[in-house]
């Protein structure tokens, strides 16, 4: 790095989705932008989103389900859809939709996108710093900007392709490890923040407040009530239910969709929405039936009975779910049903496969967790340009998961990401000039 500081208009602090757009945006109006990327290329936490196929937005993009509803109403405006659409024609990527409206990029490859945005960047303008990180900033004394000190690599380092691109990146983080470091600094008119799920130390550098983060969209560490080893027998079904959080003040909110049994609890995209919501000690109603009431279902196992003859009696129990659920599932059923009631009945089963309470003891997988809750919160932030109060000096703004924000699977998180992402740019710039 050079030893003087070079100026720019806007410095973005961190290259994943929401820096890169920021960027992006501050550059298609003319403003001189750097990206400071810590490792070793930009956009690399868009290649595990979506299972490699990033998820990059959704068809209705409802400000219910993000975590601060009234904040992402403002920030993602009032045709959100529309703004990301425009967004992805002006970079360059195509889009395709899917189930529960989620959208992909018409060659469902993350890497398109990633290279898409980077090349736009590029054409714009951006220049690209990779290895780089932040140690300190001053406010100018007039307020006419930011100087950054800077620590990284004396020469780059490079992530080069091929086909085994995990192999390659580990390759350059150790090249990255290994080079000899340097410090530099340079000077912005203003700074956007977008270091990802972990903000507290830049939080700490520029004087801001910060809510502690956690993992969520995550699985969730859950045990059946009075069956702490139920899980474990599950472990690796999948079954379609209903998930409905219960907390201290009765229902709290429900997840339909696909439940994936794990030694720890629960996983499964269901189970990751709920796992924004849940602290220890909440319990978690598993309703196996959500499609039936428990009358109906109750006389579906009733003309089973007929057929079958009572589970209660039955020579080989496991066998009785046949057909309807896997025998594990059943052999769970019939326990709860066997602890709650005196009788095994077509009215006990279906009251047990329609309410298996599972107690919260949080969250697990974190570190495949997908995003993280918490950051900068909202009172620090003017919505209309993401500028954050209390910086010490004006012309610092924050996008991203930076920002105490995030939503539920879907293309809920990234769909912030970008929109964040521009209004933080696009005000940045115009900081830049007054």
């Amino acid at each position: 790095m050079k030893a003087a500081a070079t100026a720019y208009d806007v410095a973005v602090i961190g290259g994943g989705a929401s820096g890169l757009a920021a960027a992006f945006a501050a550059a298609w109006t003319g403003a001189r932008v750097v990206v400071l990327e810590r490792d070793v290329a930009c956009g690399l936490s868009i290649l595990a989103t979506g299972n490699g196929r990033c998820n990059l937005s959704n068809e209705r993009l409802d400000p219910a389900r993000y975590r601060h509803p009234a904040a992402a109403r403002v920030v993602m405006g009032e045709e959100p859809e529309r703004s990301v659409a425009a967004f992805f024609d002006r970079v360059g990527v195509w889009t395709a939709a899917e189930d529960e409206g989620r959208l992909y990029p018409y060659s469902r490859r993350a890497a398109s996108v990633r290279d898409a945005l980077l090349g736009a960047c590029l054409r714009a303008g951006v220049e690209l710093r990779c290895g780089c990180t932040l140690t300190a900033a001053h406010a100018d004394a007039d307020a006419a900007g930011w100087e950054l000190a800077l620590r990284g690599p004396e020469r780059p380092v490079r992530l080069r392709g091929g086909r085994d691109e995990k192999a390659a990146l580990r390759a350059a983080r150790r090249a990255l490890s290994d080079v000899a470091q340097c410090d530099g600094r340079l000077h912005a008119r203003a700074v956007v923040l977008a270091p990802g799920g972990r903000s507290e130390g830049i939080c700490g550098i520029f004087g801001l407040p910060h809510v502690p983060e956690r993992p969520v969209l995550c699985p969730i560490a859950c045990a059946v009530r009075d069956l702490p080893k139920a899980t474990a027998a599950l472990d690796g079904v999948r079954v379609h239910a209903a998930l409905t959080l219960r907390g201290p003040d009765g229902p709290a909110w429900r997840e339909a969709g696909e439940a994936l049994f794990r030694p720890y609890g629960i996983s499964g995209i269901a189970a990751f929405n709920l796992s924004r919501r849940i602290r220890p000690g909440d319990e978690i109603v598993l309703d196996l039936f959500p499609e039936m009431d428990e009358e109906k279902l109750a006389a579906a196992f009733e003309r089973r009975a007929d057929l079958r003859g009572d589970l209660a009696g039955a020579k080989d129990a496991d066998a009785w779910f046949d057909g309807v659920l896997d025998r594990r599932v059943g052999s769970l059923v019939r326990e709860v049903a066997e602890r709650t009631s005196a009788r095994v009945t077509p009215e006990t089963l279906a009251r047990a496969a329609k309410g298996i309470e599972l107690t919260v003891a949080g969250t697990a997988g974190e570190q495949a967790a997908q995003v993280r809750q918490g950051g900068i919160p909202f009172d620090a932030v003017d919505l209309e340009t993401l500028e954050l109060a209390g910086a010490g000096a004006p012309g610092v703004f924050a996008c991203g998961e930076a920002l105490d924000m995030d939503a539920d699977c879907g293309g809920f998180n990234l769909a912030w990401a970008w929109l964040s992402g521009l209004r933080a740019g696009s005000s940045a710039a115009a900081a830049a000039r007054r």
